[in-house]
C-alpha cells in the first residue's frame, strides 16, 4: 500500500508539484515583493540622484535702492532655485534662519564689494553648499565676492548632519516591525475589539520603551544629537506608534499584504523623501511633496528642530504624526469590530 502511494507520487508531473510548491497566493506575493524591489530602486535613486535647489528660501538684506532689483535678480535664476525675499535687517535675517523660515541670508554690502551669506548647516550640509555654490556664479557676475557664516552648525557628533533622519528611519522600522511581529504571531486581524485594543496598548508600551532607548543612545551615549532627551523621548515614542497603529490597521484591512503596503509607506516612499540625506529644496517634485506628510520626514523635521532650533517649527509635524496615530487607531478598531480575526498565539490570550 505504502509502494503505491509513493508510486503515484513519484509519477505526478512537475506542473503538479510546481503548483502545490508555488501556491496562487504565494505566486500573487511574490509579484508583490518583486514590485516593492523595484519601487525601492526607483524612489531611492529619483529621489537622491541629481538634487539641485528648487526655491531655496533666501532673506535678503541690502539699502532700498538695490534690495529689489537684487531680490528680483535672484528669483530670476534658472530653474528657480531661489525664493528671496527682503528683510529689514541682519538681526531679522538672523532670528529667520533659527525659526527655520529661511535656509540662508545674503547680507549686501553697501560699502564694499564683500557680501556675507548666512547659512544653517544643521538644516543640511547639502543645501548649504548649493546655495553657496548657487551665489558664487551670481556674485562674480556683478565682480563681487562673499564669506559664508554658519548661523546653525552641526554638533561634533553629527558631522554630516544626518543623525536626525537615521534616528527617525530606526523609530519607523521599530514601529512597522513590532505591528507586523504581532500580526504574524497571533493573527493579522485580532479576533475581537478587546484584543485589539490589547495589541494597541502593547504597542503603546513598546514604542515608550522604544523612544527612551533611541534618545539616550543618540543623546547622552553617542553624543550625535544635542536638545533635550525627554523631548526626543516623546517624540520617538509618537513616530513609533503612529508607524505601528497604520501598519496593524492595514494588516486589519488587508491581512499579510498590509505589511507590504505599510513597507511601501514607511521605506520606499517614506525614507527618500524625508529630508535626511537631502533636505526638501534639493529633492524632485513628487518626493519634495510627500515628505513633509509621512512619518519619516516629519520625525526628522522635529529631532532637527529640538536638536537644532530650539523647538521652532514643530506644529506642522506633530499634527503629522497624531494624524498618522489617530487614524491607526481609529481604522484597527473599526476594521476589527467588522472583519473579526480567528485570534490565536499568546498575545491574542
Amino acid at each position: 500500500m505504502a509502494s503505491g502511494v509513493s508510486g503515484a507520487r513519484q509519477s505526478r508531473g512537475f506542473g503538479a508539484e510546481l503548483r502545490d510548491a508555488v501556491t496562487t497566493r504565494a505566486f500573487l506575493l511574490v509579484i508583490g515583493v518583486l514590485g516593492l524591489q523595484l519601487g525601492f530602486i526607483v524612489s531611492y535613486v529619483g529621489a537622491l540622484h541629481h538634487p539641485y535647489p528648487h526655491k531655496a528660501s533666501m532673506a535678503v538684506v541690502a539699502p532700498a535702492q538695490v534690495g529689489g532689483k537684487l531680490v528680483a535678480q535672484l528669483n530670476a535664476l534658472p530653474k528657480n532655485v531661489l525664493d528671496a525675499r527682503a528683510v529689514a535687517d541682519e538681526e531679522t535675517a538672523r532670528r529667520q534662519i533659527k525659526d527655520q523660515k529661511v535656509y540662508s541670508a545674503l547680507l549686501f554690502n553697501a560699502a564694499g564689494t564683500q557680501d556675507t551669506l548666512m547659512v544653517a548647516n544643521a538644516s543640511g550640509p547639502a543645501l548649504a553648499t548649493a546655495i553657496e555654490k548657487t551665489l558664487t556664479g551670481v556674485e562674480q557676475q556683478q565682480g563681487r565676492t562673499f564669506t559664508t557664516v554658519d548661523v546653525v552648525p552641526l554638533a561634533a557628533g553629527d558631522a554630516e548632519g544626518l543623525s536626525s533622519f537615521y534616528l527617525a528611519v530606526g523609530l519607523c522600522v521599530g514601529g512597522y516591525l513590532v505591528a507586523s511581529i504581532l500580526g504574524i504571531s497571533a493573527g493579522s486581524r485580532p479576533a475581537n475589539r478587546k484584543r485589539a485594543v490589547i495589541r494597541l496598548g502593547v504597542l503603546a508600551l513598546y514604542s515608550i520603551a522604544a523612544g527612551i532607548g533611541a534618545a539616550v543612545v543618540v543623546g547622552p551615549v553617542l553624543n550625535a544629537l544635542p536638545g533635550s532627551v525627554v523631548a526626543l523621548w516623546g517624540i520617538g515614542a509618537l513616530v513609533v506608534f503612529a508607524v505601528g497603529a497604520i501598519t496593524m490597521a492595514l494588516e486589519c484591512l488587508f491581512d499579510v499584504v498590509g505589511i507590504g503596503i505599510a513597507v511601501l509607506l514607511f521605506v520606499v516612499l517614506g525614507n527618500p523623501s524625508a529630508g535626511g540625506v537631502f533636505p526638501p529644496p534639493l529633492m524632485p517634485p513628487f518626493w519634495r511633496a510627500i515628505g513633509p506628510w509621512l512619518p519619516n520626514g516629519a520625525g526628522t523635521s522635529l529631532a532637527r528642530s529640538i536638536a537644532y532650533f530650539n523647538g521652532t517649527a514643530i506644529t506642522k509635524p506633530l499634527l503629522v504624526l497624531v494624524v498618522w496615530a489617530v487614524v491607526g487607531v481609529v481604522v484597527a478598531l473599526v476594521a476589527t469590530a467588522f472583519r473579526p480575526g480567528r485570534g490565536r498565539g499568546i498575545v491574542e490570550g
